[in-house]
């Protein structure tokens, strides 16, 4: 059950940072897990449907756990010493402090993917990159950074379902549903192909 995984996960993490209290990277890697759980509750809909980040009840997040969770990164980052987890949680901090999604301070996610990128260089990781740039900068330039991608990240479901979101910005319906199609193609998630197909049969 993939509630009782995270759990696991917390709880390795926090036996981690009782074990080893001025690593700052085992305190983001707790942050990071105590963030996620504090959102889990609006992911889903009651029939198990998936909820983009977007779209969210931001009342239903835990936020006694969201502050508990940033003041672990904040002590973390105070060590001077940033690793890929504290980034990592710092840009899901980022999501977890915005009362609105209009509220997300999208420039300052795209730079904590650049100190990312420059620790840990992955194609993913410059996949979501784009993603945050398209609310910094536009749909346009977050296809061209999707552009480099295509190759590695070819047989990557969430690569084809965020081209396709970027190319219905910029009124590309048709090749928008086919990059979707290609998404649908990869993914054996019930939840993230109920969600393709909505777009698929929604397109115009």
């Amino acid at each position: 059950h993939a509630r009782d995984l995270v759990d696991d996960a917390d709880w390795l993490a926090a036996l981690l940072h009782r074990l080893m209290p001025t690593e700052p990277e085992v305190a983001g890697l707790l942050a990071l897990v105590r963030l996620h759980r504090a959102r889990a509750e609006a992911r889903f809909e009651p029939d198990g449907g998936l909820v983009l980040l977007e779209h969210q009840d931001r009342s239903r997040w835990d936020r006694q756990a969201i502050a508990e969770a940033t003041g672990l990164l904040a002590a973390a980052a105070r060590r001077g010493r940033p690793g890929p987890y504290q980034l990592q949680a710092a840009i899901v901090a980022c999501h977890a402090d915005a009362e609105r999604w209009e509220d997300t301070d999208w420039e300052q996610v795209v730079l904590l993917y650049d100190m990312l990128l420059h620790l840990a260089r992955s194609p993913v990781t410059r996949l979501h990159r784009a993603i945050a740039l398209r609310y910094a900068a536009g749909p346009d330039a977050a296809l061209a950074e999707l552009a480099p991608l295509a190759d590695a990240l070819d047989r990557y479901h969430l690569f084809h379902a965020t081209r396709a979101e970027l190319l219905r910005a910029v009124g590309r319906p048709d090749a928008a549903r086919a990059a979707d199609r290609r998404a649908l193609g990869l993914t054996a998630n019930p939840a993230e192909r109920a969600l393709l197909r909505r777009r698929i049969d929604w397109s115009p």
